[in-house]
């Protein structure tokens, strides 16, 4: 069904040397200033996600918080996997941001209570 809409959109969009599926009018790469303008801020009003102003809660880059962040709780993702797809550089870069998502007090909890149950039968 994506497929088909992407088909169909392709070849009504306006046309550009790149081959775009969401260029601007002129075929060329959208502006992220102008997205965030344009589209993203007034779905946000729209939507109700306001501060008490009344303006857009979330930048654009906040859709990248919120994936990783459904990442790790509902998908189980490793911190490996979540370094790789969002590009970090480093492990240490996820861990910093993300770290407190990947910590499990309960197992950890049971994780020592098993070491201690060793270490007193041995």
């Amino acid at each position: 069904m994506a497929i088909n809409a992407l088909r169909q959109w392709k070849s009504t969009c306006p046309a550009g040397e790149l081959g775009l599926a969401f260029p601007n009018n002129s075929g060329h790469v959208e502006g992220l200033p102008n997205i965030q303008r344009r589209l993203w801020d007034p779905l946000q009003v729209k939507c109700g996600l306001v501060d008490a102003e009344g303006q857009a809660r979330y930048r654009f880059h906040s859709l990248r918080h919120a994936a990783a962040s459904l990442f790790i709780a509902h998908l189980g993702w490793t911190p490996k996997r979540v370094q790789e797809v969002l590009g970090h550089a480093s492990i240490t870069m996820t861990y910093d941001r993300y770290g407190h998502m990947f910590a499990d007090p309960e197992g950890d909890r049971e994780a020592m209570r098993k070491l201690e149950a060793a270490i007193v039968a041995a």
